[in-house]
């Protein structure tokens, strides 16, 4: 994706129920202005309840109106291999960092590292309610939500499965899948993740900003 399709923008919210990301922008230099004069720099830590509900309505109106696009950029990606603790399809991504890296890509959402942390964002739907973008959750390694895909509808999800696969669709309603079934969230904004996973996902923003200015 090219620089002139993708931007990183300003923190957009830090506090109780908020959630850290990345929004996509055109590079425009009028945009990133008018962002810097909403969102100024030393209230970054501290927004207020109303900005953050915008975020918030922002964010789960940009998945659920943008979830084909999601869902065809995570199938581009089928047939890459797992490799653990990579970030990249070009090396490799394992089941979190595949959910990331598409999250990341194609709505520029930044999405904590590890599947346990991804289970804390968003809000917990049933089974019944998933819709397209929504993830889901498997205890596949004897642990609560250590493993998690992108449900792309008609019961069936994408995910990078373990080593010596590659990421491919799969059915939830299968023998395996179903036994392993731990839940689902879908992303409107909101988190429960402790002060100390804030802190990665901000260090992490700082990091991608830094990149951002020197390329």
């Amino acid at each position: 994706m090219s620089l002139k399709k993708t931007m990183l923008s300003k923190f957009l919210g830090f506090g109780l129920g908020a959630f850290i990301c990345l929004s996509a922008y055109a590079a425009d230099p009028a945009v990133e202005a008018n962002a810097d004069a909403a969102v100024p720099k030393e209230s970054m830590f501290q927004a207020g309840r109303s900005y953050i509900a915008r975020v918030s309505d922002r964010l789960a109106d940009t998945v659920t109106g943008k979830s084909e696009e999601l869902i065809n950029r995570a199938m581009e990606v089928i047939g890459v291999r797992y490799r653990w603790d990579t970030e990249l399809p070009q090396s490799g991504l394992d089941g979190s960092s595949f959910v990331g890296y598409v999250f990341k890509d194609k709505l520029g959402f930044l999405l904590p590292r590890k599947s346990t942390q991804m289970s804390r964002v968003g809000k917990p739907i049933t089974r019944e309610e998933l819709q397209p973008g929504d993830l889901v959750f498997f205890n596949t390694m004897r642990l609560t939500f250590s493993h998690v895909g992108i449900y792309v509808g008609d019961n069936k999800f994408i995910h990078s499965p373990s080593k010596g696969t590659s990421v491919r669709v799969d059915d939830l309603g299968s023998l395996y899948w179903d036994k392993r079934f731990d839940g689902a969230r879908r992303l409107d904004g909101s988190d429960n993740l402790n002060d100390s996973e804030r802190q990665e996902l901000l260090n992490e923003v700082k990091n991608l900003k830094r990149k951002s200015r020197s390329l």
